[in-house]
C-alpha cells in the first residue's frame, strides 16, 4: 500500500495527519491510526487498488450529482451554487426554483456554458463540466428547497440555508449589561417535595427565587432523555437522545389525574412510601428507587389521563397528536426503544442498549420493530406521554423566568454525543460510526488522553442528510430555553476519534463543516432568541476563537485555567466581554475541595494517580496556585485583611468564598455563572472525570432545601453584592 494513495483517501476525507498539542508543541497521527480511522468510516485499506477504486467511486459519486445535497450561505453574501453536468448539457437552458420556506417560489433561468466554469472531469469517458452560477434572488432567513430543471424534468435537488452573520444576542447584553446566574446539576436539587430527585417544579421555585435576589438565568446540566428501564445508566453527557428530555424530572403530582382515586391508591401503598422515604433521605440520588416510584405511579396517571382526554375528540388530545406529529420518527424512535427495552428487561434479557437486542430489535427499521410497536401501542404511548409532559413543564418552567423579568432565564447545555446503545444511534445508524469514540488527546489534565464511549457523527452522511439533525439538535435544545451552552464547542471545527479497542492517545482529529455548522447555529440561535455558550477548554487552535466570537459564539472562561506563564492568575478584567466566566464547573472540586485539597485526597484514594510523586507534585502545584490566588484577591480589594495573605495559614471560608465569587463579578464578561454547590459550601464534587464505578458521579445532592436555602441572611447578602459589583462592571 503507497502512502501517497493512503494519504490522498485521509485528505478527501478530511483525516488531521498533524496537529499543535496542549503544550504548543506539534504533532503528528500515527500512519496505523489514519488506515484504522478510514476503516472506520467504512473504508478498506488493505490493497492500492481497493483504496483507488473507492477514491474513484466518491469522486464519481460527486459528479454525477449535478447539485450538492445542502449549502448553507449569510445573508450578507452572494448566493452562488455549483452545477455539475454533462458536456451535452451544458449549452441547454436549464432553471433552478427555489421553494422558501414560507412558501413563496422564485425561478431563476440559466444556460450553464455561459457561466464561470471552474473545473472539469472524465466520468466513464465522458466529460463533465462544474459551473457556478450566481441566484440573483433576495431571499429570507431560513431553509428552503432548490430544484434544477431543464424542459420541465426536474432532476436534481438540494437545500439551500439562509443564515444570519452571528448568534444572537439578546439587547440588554448587546448594550453593556452584565449579568449573573447560578448553575446547577438538576438532579441534586433538594426541595420539600420532590421524589428524591430534583424536578421542573423544583425548577420553577428555584428560578422564582433566585431572580428575587437578582438572578438573570439559571443554568441547567445536560436534560436529555436517558434510560427508563435502565435508571443507573445517569450520566447527562451519555444520554439515549439528546432531542427529548429525561422523565425523572417530571413531577408527577402537577399532571392532571394525579388527584384520582386509582393513583392514590398507588402512591398510598407501604411499599411506595417506603421507597420514596428511602429516595428523598438518602445522600446520593437513588436512580433505581426514583425510577420505580416515578414509573409506576406515572402508568397510573397515564391510564387516568388516557381515558379522560386522549381517546376523545378534547383539545388536550389535539395538543398531544400535534406534538407527536411535530416529533416525528425521532420521537417515535425513542418511544419505541424506551418500550422495547422496558419489556426486554421485564423478560430478563440483556437489554443495556441495542447492540445487546435480539437480532431482529437492533435497527428501529426492522420489520420486527415494527411489528413490535403495533402490538404495544398503549406502552409506546406511555413514553410519548411522558416526553409531551416534561416538554410542557420545562416551558412552564421557563415562562416562570419570564415572568420574572430574567434576561436570560434558563440556559440549557448540549452534549457532545450519545451512548453507543442509545435511540439516537438505533434509528440513524448510517450517520454514527459505532466503530469509534469521541474522545480528547493527552492534554495538562488528562496526560493519557480521554475515550468518552460517545460514537461520532460521520461528517459525510451529516453533510449528505443536509444537516438535518444538527438542526434539530440545535432547535430542540433551544427551546423553552434563552441560552445554549455547547459542551465541547470544538465538536464544530474537529473531533479526536478514537477507533474501539485502541488507546486514546493512538487517536486523530477529523474535520467538520464548521462554517456551515456555524451558520445553522447561527440560524437557529435568532429563530429561538438564544444566545450561545461555547465550552472551548482544552486543545483549542487559536484560529477556532476568532471564528467562534465572530460568529457570535460565547466563550466560556474558567477562572482556575486563566493563568499566566508566571502562574498568577488573570483578572476577571481581562476576559473577553463576549464570554461567560465561571470560578469552577461540574467536572472540577468545589471551592472548599479545591482549597483544602480534598479533590487530591480523593483521588489518591479511588487510585486516579499512578505515583505518589505525581500526587506530591499536583499537592506543589495547589499549593503555590493557592498563594496566587492571594495574592491576586488582596491586590485587586476583593477580601479584606481578616482573611490571611500566607496561604500556610489561611483556610477556606466564608470570607475567601465570598470574596472569590464578588471578585469574579467584577469582571468584564457579560455573563457570570457561580456554582450553586460554593453557595451552601459544600466540599464535594457531582463528578470526577476518569471515573465510573469508583465515585457515585452524577448523584450526590445539594445539602439544603431550596425553599429554605434562600431565608439565609448570608445567602441574600452574597446575591446582593453579587448584582451590585455586576451593575459597577456594566457600567465601565
Amino acid at each position: 500500500m503507497t502512502q501517497q494513495l493512503l494519504q490522498q483517501l485521509v485528505e478527501m476525507r478530511g483525516i488531521e495527519t498533524q496537529y499543535v498539542d496542549a503544550w504548543g508543541k506539534p504533532a503528528t497521527i500515527a500512519e496505523s491510526s489514519k488506515a484504522k480511522l478510514l476503516n472506520t468510516l467504512g473504508y478498506d485499506t488493505s490493497s492500492d487498488e481497493k483504496i483507488q477504486s473507492q477514491i474513484t467511486q466518491d469522486i464519481k459519486s460527486v459528479w454525477l450529482s449535478p447539485l450538492n445535497p445542502v449549502q448553507v450561505v449569510r445573508n450578507t453574501q452572494d448566493i452562488i451554487l455549483a452545477v455539475r453536468l454533462p458536456i451535452e448539457l451544458v449549452n441547454d437552458d436549464h432553471t433552478l426554483t427555489v421553494t422558501c420556506e414560507n412558501g413563496d417560489v422564485l425561478t431563476h433561468q440559466f444556460t450553464p456554458v455561459d457561466q464561470e466554469m471552474t473545473t472539469m472531469a472524465h466520468i466513464d469517458d465522458v466529460e463533465f463540466h462544474e459551473y457556478v452560477v450566481t441566484l440573483p434572488l433576495d431571499l429570507p432567513l431560513g431553509y428552503h428547497d432548490v430544484a434544477l430543471s431543464a424542459d420541465d424534468d426536474e432532476f436534481a435537488h438540494s437545500r439551500l440555508i439562509v443564515a444570519p452573520e452571528a448568534c444572537y444576542t439578546p439587547s440588554e447584553i448587546k448594550e453593556g449589561k452584565k449579568i449573573w446566574g447560578l448553575s446547577v446539576q438538576l438532579y441534586c436539587v433538594r426541595s420539600e417535595k420532590n421524589w428524591g430527585i430534583g424536578d421542573f417544579t423544583d425548577l420553577a421555585l428555584l428560578i422564582e427565587k433566585a431572580a428575587g435576589v437578582g438572578a438573570d438565568f439559571i443554568g441547567l446540566n445536560p436534560i436529555h432523555a436517558l434510560y427508563p428501564a435502565n435508571p443507573n445508566a445517569c450520566s447527562p453527557y451519555g444520554p439515549s437522545s439528546r432531542r427529548w428530555l429525561n422523565y425523572l424530572y417530571i413531577d408527577v403530582t402537577a399532571i392532571d389525574g394525579y388527584d384520582d382515586a386509582s393513583v392514590q391508591t398507588v402512591v398510598s401503598s407501604d411499599e411506595f412510601k417506603a421507597t420514596l422515604e428511602h429516595a428523598r433521605s438518602v445522600e446520593h440520588v437513588d436512580y433505581e428507587a426514583v425510577a420505580h416510584v416515578k414509573l409506576a405511579a406515572l402508568k397510573a396517571v397515564f391510564d387516568v389521563y388516557d381515558v379522560k382526554y386522549l381517546r376523545k375528540n378534547t383539545k388536550q388530545n389535539k395538543a398531544f397528536k400535534a406534538f407527536v406529529e411535530a416529533g416525528g420518527e425521532s420521537l417515535d424512535m425513542l418511544a419505541v426503544y424506551d418500550a422495547l427495552q422496558s419489556h426486554l428487561k421485564a423478560d430478563g434479557k440483556e437489554s443495556w442498549g441495542w447492540p445487546v437486542f435480539p437480532q431482529e430489535f437492533k435497527d428501529y427499521h426492522n420489520p420486527a420493530v415494527a411489528k413490535f410497536k403495533s402490538a404495544n401501542q398503549h406502552e409506546v404511548k406511555f413514553y410519548l406521554f411522558l416526553q409531551w409532559i416534561a416538554a410542557q413543564q420545562l416551558e412552564a418552567a421557563s415562562n416562570k423566568a419570564t415572568d420574572a423579568g430574567m434576561t436570560i432565564g434558563l440556559y440549557r447545555d448540549l452534549a457532545v454525543g450519545v451512548s453507543e446503545g442509545s435511540a439516537e444511534i438505533w434509528g440513524n445508524k448510517d450517520l454514527y460510526c459505532t466503530g469509534a469514540s469521541v474522545g480528547a488527546p493527552p492534554d495538562i489534565l488528562g496526560p493519557l488522553g480521554q475515550n468518552w464511549g460517545l460514537p461520532p457523527m460521520d461528517p459525510r452522511k451529516l453533510y449528505e442528510q443536509a444537516y438535518q439533525p444538527i438542526i434539530d439538535l440545535f432547535a430542540s435544545n433551544m427551546a423553552s430555553s434563552g441560552s445554549l451552552r455547547i459542551d465541547h464547542v470544538m465538536a464544530l471545527l474537529r473531533l479526536w476519534w478514537v477507533v474501539k479497542g485502541d488507546h486514546a492517545k493512538d487517536g486523530g482529529y477529523i474535520y467538520y463543516p464548521v462554517d456551515d455548522l456555524l451558520g445553522i447555529l447561527a440560524l437557529e440561535s435568532h429563530r429561538n432568541e438564544s444566545l450561545v455558550i461555547g465550552e472551548d477548554l482544552g486543545t483549542v487552535p487559536e484560529e477556532i476563537r476568532g471564528k467562534l466570537a465572530d460568529n457570535g459564539v460565547y466563550s466560556y472562561r474558567v477562572f482556575f485555567f486563566e493563568q499566566a506563564e508566571d502562574g498568577g492568575f488573570f483578572s476577571p478584567s481581562h476576559y473577553p466581554v463576549q464570554s461567560m466566566s465561571t470560578l469552577t464547573t461540574h467536572d472540577m472540586p468545589t471551592l472548599i475541595g479545591y482549597w483544602h485539597c480534598l479533590d487530591l485526597e480523593l483521588g489518591k484514594e479511588i487510585g486516579l494517580y499512578p505515583t505518589e510523586e505525581i500526587l506530591q507534585t499536583l499537592y506543589a502545584d495547589r499549593h503555590e496556585n493557592k498563594q496566587s490566588i492571594l495574592d491576586t484577591l488582596h491586590g485587586h480589594g476583593s477580601i479584606g485583611d481578616n482573611v490571611g495573605r500566607d496561604v500556610n495559614h489561611t483556610g477556606m471560608n466564608r470570607e475567601l468564598n465570598n470574596g472569590m465569587q464578588v471578585h469574579m463579578a467584577g469582571g468584564s464578561s457579560a455573563l457570570l455563572s457561580l456554582q450553586l454547590e460554593d453557595w451552601l459550601e459544600m466540599d464535594k464534587p457531582v463528578n470526577i472525570p476518569g471515573t465510573f464505578n469508583e465515585y457515585p458521579n452524577w448523584r450526590r445532592k445539594l445539602t439544603e432545601n431550596i425553599e429554605s436555602m434562600f431565608d439565609r441572611h448570608d445567602i441574600n447578602e452574597l446575591a446582593s453584592k453579587l448584582t451590585h459589583a455586576r451593575k459597577r462592571a456594566s457600567q465601565g
